[in-house]
């Protein structure tokens, strides 16, 4: 949420009207929204409350229109936040949209299912018998997180102070990759951040040895992030736990780890690759997790959860015992009132799901991340910086050409065999952990060739046919590189991931055609004839199948590009 400013009414209005002023009446009743004045003559304020109000109808239609502006929620592909709601989902939306979760006495049920959800997450994550996790719904990942800090802290304050020492310069450590609500703790409570540099060494994540240099007395914790948002990479949680280890053996001082699992806390514990090594309640370490259960837990935008593997690192001075509304409840929380709806569909993915329909669908997503990311490797144009295409060096003999003839293959004869048994039979084991998330940028060898093509521009083009695809730069240190990224959800299918690879592929042939790049190159966009597809004789995969054999066309052909010779892409 940003920060909005007042808007003087007076100046917007005479800025967009001149002089005009209307004081045109009209009444209440009409037929539509566009056949009376509202729809030309009167005027309904935006920036102050209207004096006499205007129709449900008519404000409804104003409303709406507006609205049209946006992107679609579906090809938004910058945002990890879901935008796949099911029926059932959003019956229980409209049913529950008036409770409040704050009034626990007044809704015991929704109360019981937020507890469960806890206790769900809990086990999944491995606390371990004999620890009383505890945990709470939040709004978001950004509240979690600070709930988490604010402990962190709160224990080492604790500490100093029972050895007689000060607690006045605590410290954090984090990558610069972090989400802004890391540094925001750190800033809102007081907390200097010890922001350590990434680089392509450390997959452009947290460096375990910068942690071993930056630590000491006052460090109330380490912040580990499961899924960095750049490029989907896991942090090294084992190995910085491994560190703070032998940190403790020398000088005695508990560093605990937060892991921020805000997207990767419901994709790890699914897929078969996990997430490469350990990083939750397993390593003692690890005191407290939060994730996002509107991201791949598939919830609506506004819950997130953060747990604690015992009740004794919540810190007592920091839970709050209400009285209200006739019930007793604690509350550790920056918020009162919130929405109890997403809870509640929280609850129902949970159990609707089960284990085996959450692993279904995070592994179809990496599946098509992987697709994504073969077919714009094979363009020769694009390489990726996210790794989850990657075979790993424990895969079993063969996975790499396997892999390779799957995106050489065609969709005909032998092609279409090894894509049906690829989907029943390989898992993301034989992969590079990770989120599934696509990060790709120019080649070095195209932008030598073409390099009068901004890849910002790319973004911009894919814009104008309805995707929403950021373009921005790695994390400080490494911010000379841009990357684009594309976020794989629950609803890309096969058929939308055809359209997106021919769509970058005829941005791109467009970019090389055109010497000059401005805005003019949008209205020069050639349509492309609808394919001809034998919907009883292709496979599931076969429309993904033709979007990488293009892209390989594509890559083969490359270096005739400038002279415009290829044009068969589509």
């Amino acid at each position: 949420m940003v920060l909005s400013r007042h808007v003087d009414p007076e100046e917007v209005v005479s800025h967009l009207q001149g002089a005009r002023t209307s004081n045109n009446k009209t009444k209440l009743s009409h037929l539509t929204p566009y056949d009376t004045p509202y729809a030309s003559q009167v005027e309904i304020p935006k920036y102050r409350l209207p004096d006499d109000g205007a129709p449900a109808d008519t404000v409804y239609a104003m409303i709406r229109d507006e609205l049209d502006l946006d992107g679609r929620p579906n090809l938004n592909l910058a945002s990890f936040v879901n935008t796949y709601v099911d029926d059932n989902s959003q019956k229980i939306m409209a049913e529950n949209v008036a409770k409040n979760l704050a009034d626990n006495d007044e809704y015991p049920a929704m109360l019981a299912m937020s507890q469960r959800c806890v206790s769900i997450l809990a086990n999944l994550w491995r606390v371990n018998k004999g620890e009383n996790a505890i945990g709470s719904p939040t709004v978001g990942s950004s509240e979690a997180i600070h709930l988490g800090g604010l402990a962190m802290k709160r224990r080492w304050q604790e500490r100093r102070w029972a050895e007689g020492k000060d607690a006045y310069k605590p410290n954090i450590l984090m990558g610069s990759n972090a989400q802004v609500a890391l540094e925001k703790f750190a800033r809102y409570f007081d907390v200097e951040a010890r922001i350590l540099p990434v680089s392509a060494k450390s997959n452009f994540c947290l460096d375990p040895d910068l942690v071993r240099q930056n630590i000491d007395e006052n460090t109330i914790g380490v912040f580990a992030i499961l899924g960095s948002t750049y490029t989907g990479h896991y942090e090294p949680v084992e190995e910085v736990s491994r560190i703070l280890d032998e940190f403790q053996n020398m000088t005695g001082i508990d560093i605990p780890i937060h892991v921020d699992a805000a997207s990767g806390g419901f994709v790890a514990p699914f897929t078969h690759a996990g997430a490469g090594q350990r990083w939750n309640f397993e390593l003692p370490r690890v005191k407290s997790i939060n994730t996002s259960g509107h991201k791949f837990g598939l919830s609506c935008a506004g819950v997130g959860w953060i747990i604690w593997r015992d009740e004794s690192y919540l810190p007592q001075h920091l839970i709050f015992k209400l009285h209200y509304l006739g019930g007793t409840e604690e509350s550790y929380t920056l918020n009162f009132s919130r929405p109890g709806a997403q809870v509640i569909v929280q609850y129902y993915n949970l159990i609707h799901l089960g284990f085996s329909g959450y692993r279904e669908i995070m592994e179809n997503c990496l599946v098509n991340a992987r697709l994504l990311s073969n077919s714009l490797e094979a363009t020769k144009w694009y390489t990726c910086v996210s790794a989850i295409h990657r075979c790993t060096e424990a895969a079993p003999a063969g996975v790499a050409q396997k892999v390779k003839n799957t995106v050489e293959s065609t969709v005909s004869g032998g092609g279409k065999e090894q894509q049906q048994q690829d989907g029943n039979g390989e898992t993301s084991a034989a992969y590079v952990a990770g989120l599934p998330v696509v990060s790709f940028r120019l080649t070095d060898e195209f932008k030598r060739e073409f390099a009068h093509i901004k890849q910002e521009t790319v973004s911009l083009l894919l814009r104008a046919r309805g995707w929403i695809i950021p373009n921005y730069a790695l994390p400080p240190g490494e911010d000379g590189t841009e990357i684009l990224r594309v976020v794989v959800r629950e609803s890309m299918s096969f058929d939308l991931l055809d359209r997106l690879v021919t769509d970058i592929v005829q941005v791109t042939e467009k970019l090389i055609d055109n010497d000059e790049v401005d805005l003019s190159i949008l209205h020069k966009q050639r349509k492309e004839p609808a394919a001809k597809t034998d919907s009883g004789k292709k496979a599931q995969g076969g429309v993904a199948k033709d979007a990488e054999q293009r892209a390989l066309n594509v890559g083969k052909n490359a270096s005739r590009m400038a002279e415009g010779i290829h044009r068969s892409v589509c």
